[in-house]
């Protein structure tokens, strides 16, 4: 039911799109680097590879609206909440897409931990769909995983989501899709940051996504990169004045036009880790 509905909803976008029971990857920061985010270390490593939250020092809480103004029936929102423990890093994390026709909703929750150079992670996920007029179905999933560090500049990247592939509660007892991504990023400087990887969902075709980060300045990051399968063109900037960074995005995508994404993330009191 749920694909019926989808493919009535906007025809032929749910692959283009990467539908958003599989495209909760989020932060404007992810975005500007083409979603590229195997390798990525930061607060919204939940919803994206959950290892990387391992090495987040300080309690932190961030806020991301993602809008596209041709189908603003495709926007989404997502706040997170990240803080060390004795024993590694833990988060949880909301997160909304849809309009009162039709929506997603996904509460999750992760721990990650460093063991020498490399970080494990893994997060819980609920999802509840809902459809004006058909009710509510959801689905509970479990993701893993792990970033290692080859060198103090090479970087390998893996994660796997909905591993048990759970059923969604419906009549077409349909399975949330099982996702594999693979990426590598290379750091030859402290200003700039490369990475590129491959992302397969078992149904459809992989994505190839490449990406780069600049910090020309201390306080200011420029971020580029490209998908291929669907193609689509990214770009993004970064400011960190304080303990508070703020992150915007664009996503050009031939045939839908562009999505922007903002996020604000602060940085509470040093935590002990």
């Amino acid at each position: 039911m749920l694909k019926i509905l989808s493919v009535a909803y906007l025809i032929c976008t749910v692959h283009a799109l990467q539908s958003q029971s599989v495209h909760t990857l989020i932060g404007s920061r992810a975005q500007g680097l083409a979603y590229a985010s195997a390798c990525l270390e930061d607060e919204w490593s939940v919803f994206n590879n959950v290892a990387g939250m391992a090495t987040v020092k300080q309690m932190t809480a961030g806020f991301t609206y993602a809008s596209h103004p041709s189908l603003t029936s495709f926007n989404r929102m997502a706040a997170v909440f990240v803080t060390p423990v004795p024993l590694g890093t833990v988060a949880a994390g909301i997160y909304r897409f849809g309009d009162d026709l039709y929506s997603e909703q996904l509460l999750v929750a992760g721990y990650a931990n460093s063991f020498g150079l490399a970080s494990l992670g893994m997060k819980v996920q609920y999802v509840q769909y809902r459809t004006e007029g058909y009710g509510t179905a959801s689905a509970v999933s479990l993701s893993f995983g792990g970033i290692a560090r080859i060198t103090s500049n090479l970087a390998v990247g893996a994660h796997i989501m909905n591993v048990t592939q759970p059923e969604i509660a419906t009549e077409d007892k349909e399975r949330l899709p099982v996702i594999l991504t693979a990426g590598v990023s290379f750091t030859p400087s402290e200003k700039l940051f490369l990475t590129t990887e491959i992302e397969k969902d078992l149904d459809y075709d992989f994505t190839w996504k490449s990406a780069f980060e600049y910090r020309p300045l201390k306080k200011f990051v420029f971020r580029s990169g490209f998908n291929i399968r669907p193609d689509a063109g990214f770009i993004g900037v970064g400011f960190v004045p304080t303990r508070y960074t703020i992150d915007y995005a664009l996503r050009y995508q031939p045939g839908f036009g562009a999505s922007h994404q903002a996020t604000v993330v602060y940085q509470f009191k040093a935590s002990k880790k």
